[in-house]
């Protein structure tokens, strides 16, 4: 069966208005010019030293980013509908938090499982009954999208513990912008380079109750094994706030403390990119060599703002992921702006029968699962690939939700064979405290092998430059 794929360049043989530029300037591009400058992107990237790691590689496992170098464009009119739909996302998924750590209205309503959210997993009962500073728990909302049409949007995910990738979208501007000055001199395309201060001041108004003054504040990091190492250390040295990990803090008369050179200095704002497990040995994972014993101690006393909140966790779930438009009338009382995928949970047993008998043509992901791992695309797979995938959700179908294949848009690449359609997708940066902002652009992902609809990094997907054009 041939599956006809929206493409956001051409519309038949005709080129939509917004790329008609763009489309002079590839054309107009020698392949021998096109060479060069690819591997000028790739000794930027390398010089700069932005790399991820693909776990289960022999050898060393960080790798270059592929960077395709023909970015991705939106108008002012579908950037406004997304930014709308996204802070609308936003505030609804912080609410939910509240309330699931609170007083459970929207379970008590009968609009959600109880099991849903208090059996979770990610669910942290160290935080029950408290409310963090302005009442937010994700301070950095990641909403992964997906387009099918001129006028469709999806919501594929949210990710609102520890969204990483920002680093690469400021980077694609950076370097594209050093690459082409003539296309930004020719075209009039919104900054995104202010992220790293609208970070800062999200982070900053939701100091807690005690801190006096301007507030310190801290990026805690597992380590420089972690894949997304580099982008901790270029978010810290764009804020202007230190890298620290574990052992550099501790736990003083009911503050948290950074040892410095100048002797201790009071810690007020931690943006935490380690897991809950490992953020407080006495209260988490005792093992954990990476977190600050007595941290929650001090969290849960006010004398320390975490970002995000422990407990976040349980808004990524992907099977709470199903009920987040219920959310948004539940709690805000409006209609949800950007859709979900329809999904089916297998822990619900007709919705397990579905599945089991059409996995050829579902995406099937853990519900906890994310980079692309664990999950499988049914029209890519072989016979035994799905066999075994099924014996796995048959023997956890808790643990799995599916959904149909959708025909993702698909963007101009520059590939080795000149320049080719190729499958995207999107994830904006949401920054929640006092107010509620987001750059206008986004990580645009790129399926670089033909045919794949998988765009993760982790599996081998790329990075382009977002443009969204001004009035």
């Amino acid at each position: 069966m041939t599956v006809s794929y929206f493409n956001e360049m051409y519309d038949g043989g005709a080129v939509r208005g917004l790329y008609a530029a763009l489309e002079g300037w590839t054309r107009s591009m020698p392949a021998g010019l096109r060479q060069m400058k690819q591997a000028e992107a790739e000794e930027l990237f390398r010089r700069i030293g932005i790399t991820f790691a693909v776990y289960g590689e022999g050898g060393d496992p960080d790798r270059l980013i592929p960077f395709d170098m023909l970015p991705r464009i939106f108008s002012q009119a579908e950037w406004r509908r997304l930014e709308r739909g996204i802070k609308q996302r936003a505030r609804a998924l912080n609410a939910f938090l509240v309330d699931a750590y609170g007083r459970g209205e929207i379970v008590r309503a009968g609009r959600i499982p109880a099991n849903l959210v208090y059996g979770n997993e990610a669910y942290e009962k160290a935080v029950t009954g408290f409310v963090p500073p302005k009442g937010v728990y994700s301070h950095i909302v990641g909403i992964d999208l997906v387009r099918t049409g001129a006028d469709e949007f999806f919501v594929l995910e949210d990710n609102c513990r520890t969204p990483s990738g920002v680093s690469y979208m400021l980077e694609n501007r950076e370097i594209m912008m050093r690459m082409f000055p003539a296309l930004f001199r020719e075209n009039r395309i919104e900054p995104v380079e202010a992220y790293p201060d609208l970070l800062r001041r999200t982070l900053a108004s939701v100091a807690p109750e005690k801190c006096g003054g301007e507030p310190t504040i801290v990026i805690l990091t597992p380590g420089h094994f972690n894949s997304a190492y580099y982008e901790h250390s270029f978010l810290a040295d764009l804020m202007g706030v230190e890298l620290v990990e574990g052992p550099d803090l501790f736990v003083e008369g009911g503050l948290v403390w950074m040892r410095t050179t100048e002797g201790p200095k009071r810690v007020d704002v931690i943006y935490r990119r380690i897991d809950d497990a490992f953020l407080d040995p006495l209260c988490f994972r005792p093992d954990s060599m990476l977190g600050v014993p007595g941290l929650m101690d001090v969290y849960r006393s006010g004398g320390v703002s975490i970002c995000s909140a422990p407990g976040a966790g349980v808004a990524d779930d992907k099977a709470v992921y199903t009920f987040v438009p219920e959310m948004i009338r539940f709690y805000l009382g409006e209609e949800p702006i950007l859709q979900n995928v329809p999904t089916w949970q297998c822990a619900k047993p007709d919705d397990l029968g579905h599945v089991l008998d059409n996995l050829g043509d579902l995406v099937v992901k853990e519900v906890h699962g994310s980079g692309g791992y664990g999950m499988l695309v049914g029209p890519k797979s072989t016979k035994a690939q799905i066999a075994a995938f099924a014996r796995l959700i048959r023997e956890n179908p808790g643990n799995y939700i599916a959904q149909p294949t959708l025909a993702l848009s698909t963007c101009p690449s520059f590939v080795a064979e000149g320049v080719a359609p190729r499958h995207v997708d999107l994830r904006p940066y949401c920054l929640v405290g006092e107010t509620i902002e987001l750059v206008p652009g986004g990580l645009t992902r790129v399926a670089l092998t033909e045919g794949s609809l998988v765009v993760n990094s982790s599996q081998g997907g790329g990075v382009k430059d977002t443009w969204v054009l001004a009035e």
